[in-house]
């Protein structure tokens, strides 16, 4: 990575930013899930380094910065090892958690705490896909005891919510539901061509 962003690299790498590679990392992580999704270990180990190589250019990248906003690969690593510590107390600390629900309950309170959260909505990503972020809004609201009412009318947003947290009750992820379904539409239409073409 020092070599293509460095003078007699590589000029499409040269001319990258923050910006510029973010479609890519949204891609990388969409093609890591369909191998994860489809099975495919082959694929998956491949799409894994695609994704690291992200990683590592924005990394690379921020060396470049002005001092005072400057991080390197091994800050990046550094944050998380110490991150993984500070949210396993169970595992390097004296706290107990014998399941994995307790563990998700101490998680979320050290994070909280680390954040200064005032909101249960406070962390979550506003630009993840509709489906996805309308699930964890109400998975957050549900863990946190709140009785919040959907929104009430017959649009299609108002119905897909609802869908959605019955999703969630039902403890079905409504993103990879939807995307099952859909890949089996696909194979529906692509059938539907196979026999469309089979009888002209």
């Amino acid at each position: 990575m020092d070599r293509l962003r460095s003078p007699g690299g590589c000029p499409w790498d040269a001319e990258q930013t923050h910006s510029s590679l973010a479609p890519y990392l949204i891609e990388e992580a969409y093609e890591t899930l369909e191998a994860i999704e489809t099975a495919d270990l082959a694929a998956l180990r491949e799409e894994l380094g695609d994704l690291l190589l992200q990683v590592l250019f924005h990394a690379r990248l921020a060396e470049e910065a002005a001092p005072d906003q400057r991080f390197t690969i091994d800050d990046v690593a550094g944050d998380l090892v110490a991150k993984l510590v500070r949210r396993h107390p169970h595992v390097f600390a004296d706290v107990l958690a014998g399941s994995a629900a307790e563990v998700e309950t101490n998680w979320e309170a050290i994070k909280k705490a680390e954040k200064q959260r005032d909101s249960v909505t406070d962390g979550i990503a506003m630009q993840q896909p509709a489906l996805a972020l309308a699930a964890k809004l109400v998975s957050r609201s549900s863990r946190a005891g709140l009785a919040v009412p959907l929104p009430a009318g017959d649009g299609i947003g108002e119905r897909l919510l609802a869908v959605v947290a019955d999703a969630v009750r039902a403890g079905v992820d409504p993103e990879q539901a939807l995307r099952s379904a859909a890949r089996d539409y696909r194979e529906a239409i692509q059938q539907a061509e196979r026999s469309a073409g089979g009888a002209s």
